[in-house]
């Protein structure tokens, strides 16, 4: 499982470019992706698609998938 996070809000057309992955736009104006990835040259394929966009990149990180539902619930674990 991987979170990306970009600047910017894609309309439907190039949303269904990250397809299997969920999109959450962010009030600020910026939009998270999240979901499995298979494996390195996927997760490259991904960022290359976001880089044709000319969007910023502002992070990658791995995540399990608990991590990934507790963040969309809005809570910590503590």
């Amino acid at each position: 499982m991987y979170e990306i996070r970009f600047v910017g809000h894609l309309s439907p057309f190039r949303a269904h470019e990250f397809e299997g992955l969920e999109m959450v736009l962010g009030p600020e104006g910026d939009t998270v992706l999240t979901g499995p990835v298979t494996d390195q040259a996927a997760l490259h394929g991904i960022l290359n698609r976001i880089r044709d966009l000319g969007v910023p990149l502002l992070s990658v990180r791995r995540v399990s998938s608990n991590d990934s539902e507790r963040e969309q619930s809005g809570q910590d674990g503590t």
